[in-house]
C-alpha cells in the first residue's frame, strides 16, 4: 500500500489509491506556516482492518519531520493514532 500526498496550497491530503480509484484520504489544512490541522480521514470497506489510516498518519509524521512543522490532530481517528503510538509525540 503506498501512501501518496498532494497539495494545493492551504489544503492537502495523503491517500491511497489502486487503479486510479480513491481508496483512503486523510485531509490536513495549513495553520500558519508551521503546523497543518488533520481534520479527516476515510477508508474503504475495501481497507478496513488493513491499517491504511495509521499509514496515512505515519506518512503525515514523516512529512511534518521532514518540513520541521508540527500538527494538530482535530480528527478523532488520527488524535486516537497518536494516543497510542507514543513515538508520534515529537510532532504534536
Amino acid at each position: 500500500m503506498e501512501v501518496k500526498q498532494k497539495e494545493n496550497g492551504e489544503r492537502g491530503q495523503f491517500f491511497i489509491e489502486k487503479e486510479g480509484v480513491l481508496l483512503a484520504k486523510m485531509t490536513y489544512v495549513w495553520a500558519g506556516k508551521d503546523r497543518i490541522i488533520i481534520d479527516h480521514t476515510e477508508v474503504d470497506e475495501a481497507l478496513k482492518g488493513m491499517g491504511a489510516g495509521k499509514q496515512m498518519v505515519s506518512k503525515a509524521v514523516d512529512f511534518a519531520r521532514e518540513k520541521g512543522i508540527k500538527i494538530i490532530p482535530l480528527c478523532p481517528f488520527a488524535r486516537s493514532v497518536f494516543d497510542k503510538v507514543k513515538e508520534f509525540s515529537d510532532v504534536l
